[in-house]
């Protein structure tokens, strides 16, 4: 009777363990999970993009691709209070916030930008930024990357370097 019970006790663990795993895993601060391949554009596509933060009353940001190469789309999901480290990306990345909301702050400013769900935002890319989720609710993000590298991050961090920014979450 000993030896059903020892074996009863060691699955238990075993599945405590693994349960733990797995409910780590789904509580990561920020997931990405690419929706489609990296794709290649095969017309001869060019692309500009004229932005201007609507709170702004500086200039137009001019984003010129003149040579699209990959594309890929990514579903991004960052927990409450969750923050992405101070990054870049290669090209433009288009961000439609569908559930939540996202704080966006470029290095160049420090201005805390807020974009609630059912709206739209372009990072023109090769430029320093961070965001945070406020909220006490999962944000999802939908978002098209353009110009990616054929394998490896979507987001390049090593180098990077946040200016005198400070996030206020």
């Amino acid at each position: 009777k000993r030896v059903p019970i020892i074996l009863a006790a060691v699955v238990a663990i075993v599945a405590a363990v693994a349960g733990a795993g797995q409910l780590s895993a789904q509580t990561a601060p920020i997931t990405v999970m690419e929706l489609t391949p990296r794709s290649v554009v095969t017309d001869d596509v060019a692309l500009q993009f004229r932005v201007k933060h609507a709170e702004d009353h500086g200039g137009t940001t001019v984003v010129n691709l003149p040579d699209l190469t990959l594309v890929v789309t990514a579903e991004i999901l960052v927990q409450p209070g969750a923050q992405f480290p101070w990054h870049q990306h290669a090209g433009p990345v288009i961000v439609t916030v569908a559930e939540g909301e996202l704080v966006y702050v470029e290095a160049d400013d420090c201005v805390h930008r807020s974009y609630p769900a059912g709206t739209v935002f372009v990072d023109p890319g090769n430029s320093t930024h961070s965001a945070f989720n406020p909220t006490s609710g999962v944000t999802r993000l939908i978002a098209t990357f353009f110009n990616v590298a054929a394998t490896g991050p979507l987001t390049l961090t090593q180098g990077v370097e946040p200016g005198d920014c400070v996030l206020l979450p």
